[in-house]
């Protein structure tokens, strides 16, 4: 049976203006996963994962040590993870 995770994450670094949104929601549906992300008033990227652990884990690197082409991360922050008995989101979403 597929295990499934939910995690909250927040990326530091020049990840405003260099559609790290964009490609964060491009790459998250490739993967599979649902969720949401959105810009913060402090310069960082947060958002929700929910899908498949291992789909999770290759998102996790992803937000760790690619992003956008134009990104630079300093890092990356995981919360909250926990398994999850069902997704709760329909899609993946950029938040306003």
């Amino acid at each position: 049976m597929v295990q499934l995770i939910g995690v909250d994450f927040e990326v530091f670094g020049r990840v405003q203006g260099v559609f790290f949104r964009k490609y964060t929601q491009k790459h998250g549906n490739e993967l599979g996963l649902k969720g949401w992300c959105m810009n913060t008033d402090k310069g960082t990227v947060i958002g929700r994962l929910e899908g498949e652990k291992n789909k999770i884990e290759e998102m996790k690197n992803w937000l760790r040590y690619t992003g956008s082409p134009q990104s630079a991360i300093d890092k990356a922050e995981f919360r909250n993870e926990k398994e999850i008995s069902k997704i709760s989101f329909n899609n993946f979403e950029i938040k306003k």
